[in-house]
């Protein structure tokens, strides 16, 4: 079927490692996601979350004013029940996620998985901690086995309170409990919301709504923060590392192995055994120099921020990095892996292997990951890859990457802002209280082929970076803003505001911090606790000037992380098409549950949801948040004239005044 419209590789991606590939794409005669999303032309009823299909009496499309379904169902009860039923998915792909973790710890804890230790025995005795868990005079193993039943507990308890909410400011605490949202259970909130949006159960979007929030709650403050937990105490908490980003970093003459998901076991596993011996020698009996593995989207922060492994790519990149022709092995577990590789996979010599219980994929090779035997999976994989290699033919691959340093975590933070001994959140609260630092902004999600590529995502923080709006970030929005070149040092001398810059200068950070994959948004919930613990920026989360965005969001997990944010107290833009937009315009009250996300959210949470499709009017509103919290807390409006004259930019005007008059500016005149 010929094209309607013309393929511009610039329109659909900002990376012009992608522009190269999808050029490719089209010389070849081949389909990506780019023009699939051209040709798919999206359902304007479905997308405006005006259509349920819950029961076999539909599906029902509420077109026309007064409408209702067949049940009787009225435009804003199909609304709630859809926005729940996502958020129920996005928390239930997070949460399975930390519950497989907790049984990885359980099992590493009685010396059952093979090639997994405890790396960070310091995190897992203050973790424990947290929960009362007994820990002096105690083996690492013995605490890691009652942490693994207390975690392994939060997934079936049915009443009572998650323990992890305990982590929260008590202020946030004592909100939650009084309006009836502290999960119970992290798998009964899932189950209840799927249950309330059953044909004939729950028909009130605000009652429908309290408990969205409350199954968001579960996977922020339950199985995300469990899942960053173990994945810290078992395979290290991250510092800075340098790596780097993009389709450049795959060898010509090496084995190219791919990992691509979410879950970190297996990918450290590849790590682990790409450095073996064995492996090495069996890359080189076929001609290889070696093996070189890389990431694609979270899998490849996990073992970007904690190994330096480079990232291939983020979403966006999965089928762009099969027409390189370089990749032997595409190794997938859980999540954002599109069914398309596999015909992709076919005109090339890639294969695609998949390793979790969870996913299969018609026409992939299924090898299954056991943590009983993690190694000896990884090395199988891996012996597979390599003897794919004589199989490769021609190759294209781009001469693009870009160095960046991952590995922020909110522990680093805390040390790099006052040392071993006097680490503290307080040089970054008074850097806001003084104005340097205007705001913070958490900038996060997916990528998404109906937005330009990236440029969403470094377009906002390009613009908030100038407006000394310090930024963090996770998932593939940080592996965008690497691939950019915001995630450097550098970056903090050349494209931020003159307050953000004397930070930089002072700390030597970048500008950008990258805190880790999509489950790690949960380390943005502790930095923002630990800003409220500090003090001097209210006594709630809520209170502090701070937005989180998802400009270029699409997936379930995308409104979960939204969603549970807000509860926190953080205002949420989610860039693009909102899924509940409705149409005012033709059905009165089509937008009754948007408006509720934004203010009868902000009523009870102090948060608010809100879908802005034009990036100028994101950054706008970002920056009026900041500023209308930045006046409620008594501090100085924000003035970047009073910044930028000390540190190193002035130590550089001097150097370049003729010697006698950069003597009498470091020296003074000598009195006559």
């Amino acid at each position: 079927m010929a094209r309607k419209k013309e393929v511009r590789p610039e329109e659909f991606t900002a990376d012009p490692a992608a522009q190269e590939m999808i050029t490719r794409a089209e010389e070849l005669g081949l389909d990506t996601a780019f023009t699939r999303a051209l040709d798919m032309v999206p359902c304007n009823i479905g997308g405006a979350g005006m259509c349920c299909k819950q029961c076999g009496m539909g599906p029902c499309r509420l077109t026309k004013e007064g409408q209702t379904g067949v049940c009787g169902a009225t435009i804003d009860t199909i609304q709630a029940r859809n926005f729940v039923r996502a958020i129920a998915a996005g928390s239930a792909a997070h949460s399975d996620h930390g519950r497989d973790l907790a049984f990885t710890l359980k099992a590493v804890a009685n010396g059952q998985a093979e090639g997994f230790m405890i790396r960070d025995v310091a995190k897992l005795r203050l973790v424990a901690q947290k929960y009362d868990i007994p820990i002096e005079g105690r083996s690492p193993e013995e605490i890691a086995n009652d942490l693994a039943d207390l975690y392994i507990a939060q997934f079936g308890q049915q009443k009572g309170e998650v323990v992890v909410i305990r982590r929260a400011p008590p202020k946030r605490q004592k909100l939650w409990r009084e309006q009836g949202v502290v999960p119970r259970g992290i798998d009964r909130e899932t189950v209840e919301a799927l249950h309330r949006t059953h044909i004939g159960d729950d028909q009130h979007y605000e009652h429908l709504l309290q408990h969205a929030i409350r199954t968001a709650l579960a996977d922020g403050w339950g199985g995300s923060m469990i899942a960053t937990d173990i994945s810290d105490i078992l395979f290290g908490t991250p510092a800075p590392i340098l790596g780097q980003a993009n389709l450049g970093v795959l060898k010509d003459d090496m084995v190219n192995v791919v990992v691509h998901g979410h879950e970190p076991t297996l990918s450290q596993m590849m790590v682990a055994a790409t450095q073996d011996p064995e492996i090495i020698e069996y890359a080189r009996s076929k001609g290889a120099k070696g093996v070189n593995l890389s990431g694609i989207c979270c899998t490849a922060n996990e073992i970007l921020m904690r190994q330096g492994i480079p990232a291939a790519g983020n979403f966006l990149h999965q089928e762009l990095s099969i027409l390189t022709g370089a990749v032997e092995a595409l190794v997938v577990d859980v999540q954002c892996i599109m069914q398309a590789l596999v015909a992709l996979a076919e005109r090339f010599h890639t294969k695609i292997i998949t390793t979790s219980p969870k996913v299969q994929i018609m026409g992939a090779t299924h090898i299954e990951f056991d943590e009983h035997r993690a190694l000896s999976v990884a090395k199988e994989i891996l012996k597979v890859a390599i003897d794919n290699y004589p199989n490769r033919g021609e190759t294209h691959i781009p001469d693009v990457r870009s160095d960046l340093i991952p590995g922020f975590s909110h522990e680093y933070i805390n040390y790099m802002l006052g040392g071993s001994y006097r680490g503290s959140f307080r040089p970054l609260n008074d850097a806001i209280m003084a104005g340097r630092i205007r705001g913070v902004a958490a900038i996060v999600g997916c990528n998404n082929p109906r937005s330009k590529q990236d440029w969403l995502h470094t377009y906002v923080t390009d613009q908030l970076l100038k407006q000394d709006v310090l930024v963090v970030e996770t998932g593939c929005g940080a592996i965008a803003s690497a691939k950019m070149g915001f995630l450097v040092g550098e970056a903090g001398l050349e494209k931020v505001g003159p307050g953000l810059r004397e930070i930089c200068e002072t700390v030597g950070i970048p500008p950008v911090l990258h805190m880790g994959s999509c489950v790690d948004n949960t380390r943005i919930l502790t930095v923002l606790t630990q800003m409220v613990e500090e003090g001097g920026l209210g006594d709630d989360i809520d209170q502090i000037p701070a937005v989180g965005l998802a400009p270029e969001w699409m997936s379930e997990k995308a409104l979960s992380i939204g969603a549970y944010c807000v509860a926190s107290g953080a205002y949420v833009i989610f860039g693009g098409a909102s899924p509940i937009s409705g149409m005012p315009d033709r059905v009165s009250d089509s937008d009754l549950v948007l408006r509720y996300l934004s203010e009868g959210w902000e009523r009870i949470y102090g948060g608010k949801m809100e879908f802005i499709a034009d990036p100028d009017e994101m950054i706008r509103r970002t920056l009026e948040h900041i500023d209308k919290k930045r006046a409620a807390l008594g501090l100085p409006a924000y003035d970047p004239a009073k910044f930028g004259r000390g540190g190193d930019r002035r130590v550089l005007e001097l150097e370049t005044l003729p010697i006698a008059e950069r003597r009498a500016a470091l020296y003074g005149v000598p009195a006559k």
